[in-house]
């Protein structure tokens, strides 16, 4: 789903980063003062965790590729706001370091899966919660769906990309609804994992 440079219109780049921007500041406000020692670890663990599992990588029709995201999954853990931060710095460190993802695209790669994976999967998680395991694998699934339409509407509507948006959406959003039964599984695993064996860990995203 990393967004190469040259995909996009130096337009939607410029938008992306705003948006983006105006989000992280946000969040930067609201997580500040807000989290105590004990929890503060617990974003680089989760960072750390999901920066590996996004390094897998699998190219599918469309020119981009499909991977575990794992934005659900940090805002179930460490609430919507520290989720976006955590996940903003591991897409920032991938686009740099390893260069998956292009610079001019950074913007728009972080909306996809650092805001809307993060805040769709969070929501759907909060809205599904008391129906148990179904909670974490829905947000997981609808989480990676969403961030990947979005990121077929991205390339799709850029004149620099070869395909257009009628091939572009259907093609995300195929592929990623396909990974994201594999997302939600995963979400799902470690979110009743964690509730059973550390139920402390839960309470910082309550």
């Amino acid at each position: 789903m990393h967004i190469p440079d040259g995909y996009l219109d130096w337009w939607i780049c410029v938008a992306m980063y705003v948006i983006s921007a105006i989000v992280i500041g946000y969040s930067i406000k609201k997580v500040r003062g807000s989290m105590d020692g004990q929890h503060i670890p617990l974003i680089g663990v989760v960072a750390a965790g999901i920066f590996a599992a996004q390094m897998l990588n699998w190219p599918i029709v469309g020119g981009t590729s499909a991977h575990f995201v794992g934005g659900a999954l940090a805002a179930i853990l460490l609430g919507p706001y520290a989720a976006t931060l955590a996940m903003t710095s591991v897409l920032v460190v991938q686009c740099l370091v390893f260069g998956d993802g292009g610079i001019t695209t950074l913007g728009a790669n972080i909306f996809n899966m650092a805001i809307v994976d993060v805040f769709v999967g969070y929501a759907v998680y909060n809205a599904l919660k008391k129906h148990g395991a179904i909670a974490p694998f829905l947000a997981g699934w609808l989480g990676i769906w969403l961030a990947a339409i979005a990121c077929g509407v991205e390339i799709g509507i850029s004149s620099t990309f070869a395909y257009k948006i009628g091939i572009t959406v259907p093609t995300m959003a195929i592929w990623h609804g396909v990974l994201g039964v594999i997302e939600g599984l995963a979400t799902m695993g470690v979110v009743s994992y964690i509730r059973v064996h550390h139920p402390e860990k839960m309470e910082v995203a309550a």
